[in-house]
């Protein structure tokens, strides 16, 4: 019986200021399962770069700052790989998340059950103080929000996902700041794309938060993650 080639799978880890808690990310992504990690250093100025490639990662710059810029550089450098991916999994760099779980994300997408993935906090275990009230409730609300409007029940926005390559491509991701995750979402829910959820455990990131952690990023995150679920009805 011929055996078809393991598919692959690419991470992307957009990073701020992480110098503290990237490395520990990269070390605990499993290894045999993932073919590359890359980490899109997003104007950093302490020693983000210098960390993840110590732990292994491939390292990107992307000198103008936002979320979503960081991502779609991570995407543009998937583009130009002589391998393409499969799957591309992105991860958040605060070590918030549990990479060893990367398996439980992907999993959906191996089994031909689903073309994205989100990793839910709200089912999954989410330690004391991990999340802000107002994350849970711009989360509740915007998951709300899309069922209402685009008929898709999701739970979270979380930033651990995974997507099938070409279904990546078909959405052509667009944002460049803090309305990254739930445009995916919303356009996954417009092509009529296979979403589910895993629950994910969720624990205090190392580190200050750079968006939930100031009212400023706070409010902003929130009126442009309202704003993108609008815009694309």
């Amino acid at each position: 019986m011929q055996h078809l080639p393991a598919p692959i799978i690419l991470v992307i880890i957009p990073a701020f200021n992480e110098e503290n808690s990237v490395g520990n990310v990269i070390r605990e992504i499993p290894a045999d399962l993932v073919a590359e990690v890359v980490v899109v250093n997003n104007n950093s100025n302490d020693q983000t770069a210098v960390q993840a490639a110590a732990a292994g990662a491939t390292v990107l710059d992307e000198p103008i700052q936002g979320y979503g810029r960081a991502c779609l550089r991570g995407l543009t450098y998937a583009h130009n790989r002589q391998q393409k991916p499969d799957i591309i999994v992105f991860l958040d760099a605060d070590y918030s998340d549990y990479p060893a779980e990367l398996p439980n994300v992907v999993a959906p997408i191996l089994a031909n059950e689903a073309d994205l993935v989100i990793g839910s906090r709200a089912l999954g275990e989410r330690q004391r103080g991990s999340m802000t009230p107002q994350q849970v409730f711009g989360n509740w609300l915007a998951t709300r929000l899309i069922s209402w409007l685009y008929g898709v029940h999701f739970t979270d926005l979380g930033p651990f996902r995974a997507i099938r390559y070409d279904s990546l491509v078909a959405i052509g991701m667009q944002d460049t700041t803090y309305g990254w995750t739930v445009e995916m979402q919303v356009k996954a829910a417009k092509l009529g794309l296979r979403s589910v959820e895993v629950p994910v455990r969720y624990r205090r990131r190392i580190g200050h938060s750079k968006i939930s952690g100031t009212l400023r990023g706070t409010v902003l995150a929130g009126y442009k993650i309202l704003s993108t679920i609008a815009k694309y009805k």
